[in-house]
């Protein structure tokens, strides 16, 4: 972050106002999830990714402010589909392509599928799963800082509109609300879940009409506009830090790949990709910058490049790397290793 801030500052200052103040800031990390998410699809079609590959291609704006407003000590529980968010939380590049190439030297040792990376020691929680679980996951780990004396911290959670619907979800949800922890929820409806569109998820007018029956505070948004996805997302995370109840933030956009890499989805309709929320957020986003010329054509073009180079020299590393041998790898859980250490190794 504080490299970013620096390249920031040698930046033209802006002939207008910002749309937000950290505008620029967040359309960086977006680009670099979209390069980087362009060429991991790229490596699993060519083969040399095992597994799925499941990009947020349209998603970036919501993402990324749900990573951009967290601070040192707040938990962070991002989803499948969340790289910009983990990006502007701080995971190291070598940690996505260590992960999707299977290097040993990757947060996860090479030895789990490519989606459930994390660094929990850094607050940054691997995905057990992206239907729901992960919200009552969040709310404990603040209940435990809250048990050990801390302060001035919040989570944030993120979820699909299809988690919404599953059970782990409405627990997580009144444990939250019932202990008042200071817990946003960002729930990104992609109109699919899966090939399931809304109709056949949920039958109320608006998800955020939910709120209010769990205790919390709701709001919803265009998730195709960077600028009010800086705003409500980062205005939810303040008022969870003051105090303020738990927040529910419902983002509508669409998701513009398959579900994974391996699918087409050929059932989203052309009506639905005519819909407003069907617009490419990082293109909205870089006709703002162009419209409010707040940078020049030359500087975007620098910004590509260099979100391609770091990019490729993440993917060169990860490459060269080797991945586990089974007959001698130590297979004890990563979270028991200091217990390991403690009591002797295990037969």
């Amino acid at each position: 972050m504080l490299q970013t801030a620096q390249r920031q500052s040698k930046t033209k200052k802006p002939k207008t106002a910002l749309p937000h103040e950290r505008f620029l800031e967040a359309f960086r990390w977006m680009l670099l999830t979209r390069t980087l998410e362009e060429k991991l699809v790229s490596l699993y079609r060519g083969g040399l990714i095992t597994g799925g590959v499941y990009i947020g291609k349209g998603q970036e704006a919501v993402s990324v402010a749900c990573g951009l407003f967290l601070k040192k000590g707040d938990i962070f529980a991002p989803l499948i589909r969340d790289q910009a968010g983990r990006s502007a939380f701080g995971e190291r590049l070598l940690d996505v392509t260590r992960t999707y190439l299977g290097s040993r030297l990757g947060p996860m040792r090479g030895r789990d599928g490519n989606i459930h990376r994390g660094r929990p020691q850094e607050n940054q929680l691997a995905m057990v799963s992206h239907l729901g679980a992960m919200i009552s996951v969040t709310v404990g780990a603040l209940m435990s800082k809250r048990f050990k004396g801390e302060k001035g911290f919040v989570g944030l959670a993120c979820i699909g509109e299809g988690g919404m619907q599953a059970g782990a979800f409405h627990e997580g949800m009144n444990i939250a609300a019932v202990e008042q922890v200071p817990l946003v929820i960002v729930a990104t409806n992609n109109h699919y879940a899966y090939s399931t569109p809304n109709d056949r998820e949920f039958a109320c007018d608006d998800l955020v009409d939910r709120a209010i029956g769990y205790g919390f505070e709701g709001y919803s948004l265009d998730g195709t506009d960077l600028g009010a996805c800086l705003e409500v997302i980062g205005g939810a995370v303040k008022r969870a830090r003051a105090g303020r109840p738990p927040q529910l933030v419902v983002a509508s956009v669409l998701r513009l790949s398959g579900h994974g890499e391996h699918d087409d989805a050929s059932y989203v309709t052309e009506e639905i990709k005519r819909e407003p929320f069907a617009r490419d957020c990082l293109k909205v986003a870089e006709q703002a910058i162009v419209d409010l010329k707040l940078v020049d054509a030359e500087t975007l073009a620098e910004w590509r490049k260099e979100a391609a180079a770091k990019v490729d020299e993440a993917i060169a590393t990860a490459q060269k790397e080797a991945p586990p041998e089974g007959d001698k790898e130590d297979w004890c859980a990563l979270s028991t290793r200091d217990l390991v250490d403690d009591v002797g190794t295990i037969e």
